[in-house]
């Protein structure tokens, strides 16, 4: 069984991290060169990095972050924010990020997934859905969570996975910086549904939130922000909680 992996998630702005509550009251975090590098030390299997505005502003992403984050941090790490082409995949993996995560653009042009995916390997390309439960239905929203696209989740994400993409990282937004607990039932249904793994996001509060996700919710990993951030818990800690449970981890 492949090691289930914890990903810290860094949302950019401005040159800064921030976080917040369900996309709204963002606060300033740190620098994410400094911080990228901390996560690395402690342990951390892999990192993301969100250029959070760059889609709704429909402008470049922040490629200095990305250069001065490769020459620091010595794990994986993923971009994301304002990818619109496949000059941007090559752009962000030459300033050395190891995958491109894309979402608002995917939606608008899901042959960017193809074309990426042909051009640099699947390895290389992350599907991010961020969804939102209405009427019952689990809805696909892009532009930072501003915009419900009518596209039903496993729809897409099936779609997603036939095009050539090799992740998906699934951010239930309702429960996004909440701290109560990821949506370990909607992960599960999405993991049913595919064969590339699906890394859950959105609403890690305590470790039990993480064992939760990763044995019912399905997940190949699970990604957190706040509780990373502001030292709730501490990844060795954590990791070690969840080997003591059983769980595939890397450790050390």
């Amino acid at each position: 069984m492949l090691a289930k992996r914890i990903v810290p998630c860094l949302d950019v702005q401005d040159g800064r991290v921030v976080k917040g509550k369900k996309f709204t009251d963002i606060q300033d975090v740190a620098d994410p060169v400094e911080l990228g590098k901390r996560y690395s030390e402690l342990g951390a299997d892999e990192l993301v990095f969100y250029d959070i505005t760059a889609s709704h502003e429909k402008r470049d992403i922040f490629l200095d972050v990305v250069e001065r984050v490769s020459e620091e941090v010595h794990i994986p790490f993923t971009v994301g924010g304002g990818i619109r082409t496949v000059d941007d995949f090559r752009a962000v993996l030459q300033a050395g990020a190891d995958k491109v995560s894309v979402n608002s653009a995917a939606v608008t042009n899901p042959d960017l997934i193809d074309e990426a995916s042909v051009r640099f390997g699947n390895q290389c390309v992350v599907l991010s859905i961020d969804v939102k439960e209405e009427d019952g239905e689990w809805y696909v929203f892009v532009k930072g969570g501003r915009e419900n696209t009518g596209k039903k989740l496993i729809e897409w994400a099936v779609e997603g996975e036939e095009r050539g993409a090799g992740e998906i990282v699934l951010n239930v937004m309702d429960t996004d910086g909440v701290k109560q607990g990821y949506r370990s039932d909607v992960m599960a249904q999405l993991s049913d549904h595919v064969n590339i793994p699906v890394v859950a996001s959105g609403g890690a509060g305590n470790e039990e939130h993480f064992l939760d996700v990763l044995t019912n919710g399905k997940a190949d990993a699970a990604l957190a922000a706040s509780v990373f951030h502001f030292n709730e818990i501490e990844l060795s800690d954590l990791k070690q909680y969840l080997y003591n449970h059983e769980l595939p981890i890397r450790l050390g």
